[in-house]
């Protein structure tokens, strides 16, 4: 299907690596000129090496750390306007309440909850010129409430309301809201999790694989299943899909 993404200007959070940097790549692919954002100078510099190498499209980087305000304020002003802005920047570390104390819990929902409610604010003019679409990457845990990723189901769960409420008022001027939930996506943070859970469970972080047995397919998503979503939700193609969240968790 042709997405109709061609020479749209689309900026991705989180992009150095992971489903962000596959969000990256497909979009450029597309034909979208991409601008990538993450802390990581020399992980951005490759992702985006990588990406010319596959599309012949504008690619721009600008490091910054998107906790804090007047970083978020700087890429806005360097990015302009856009079409697209998949906000996905943001790990919150696991535990449950009385293991994860005030400021791990401050610190992670500085860049991914605040992160991407002060992106969405500081971007929104342009992209409401431009009729733009805002696509949130979130995560099951907004869904499924585990007892021990309770600051990262509560964040999530909070982006999920921020992707509905904004959603709803910004219709008017054109614009589109709409977020992913993934599940388990093959990524390194989701290596390392596995890892850490096969040494408690075997004594052996090595076995860490055996874990992907009990996940729907026998199987985490690839960042690419992600991408190909965050595309599509962010084409003409669904243009009358708005203040919606696809969980994409293979049935899990």
């Amino acid at each position: 299907m042709e997405l109709d993404l061609k020479g749209k200007r689309a900026l991705v959070s989180g992009a150095s690596k992971g489903i962000g940097r596959a969000v990256a790549t497909l979009l450029a692919e597309e034909g979208c000129d991409v601008i990538l954002v993450s802390r990581d100078a020399a992980l951005l510099g490759e992702a985006a090496d990588d990406i010319r190498g596959r599309a012949q499209v504008n690619v721009q980087v600008i490091a910054a750390d998107l906790s804090k305000q007047s970083e978020v304020e700087r890429v806005a002003k360097e990015a302009g306007d856009l079409d697209i802005l998949v906000n996905n920047a943001g790990a919150i570390p696991g535990g449950d309440l009385q293991t994860v104390d005030n400021d791990t819990w401050r610190n992670a929902w500085d860049l991914k909850v605040f992160g991407y409610i002060g992106l969405s604010r500081a971007l929104y003019p342009g992209l409401a010129r431009r009729k733009g679409v805002v696509v949130n990457v979130i995560g099951g845990a907004g869904e499924t409430f585990p007892a021990g990723y309770i600051a990262g189901a509560a964040g999530n769960a909070s982006l999920m309301a921020f992707t509905k409420s904004l959603g709803k008022g910004a219709s008017k001027d054109g614009v589109r809201v709409v977020a992913i939930n993934p599940g388990p996506v093959a990524t390194d943070r989701l290596v390392t999790l596995l890892k850490t859970a096969a040494r408690e469970q075997f004594g052996d972080e090595s076995r860490w694989q055996e874990l992907n047995k009990g996940m729907p397919y026998g199987r985490p998503a690839d960042p690419v299943e992600i991408a190909n979503a965050v595309a599509f939700l962010a084409s003409p193609r669904s243009a009358y899909t708005n203040a919606a969240i696809l969980t994409i968790d293979g049935g899990g």
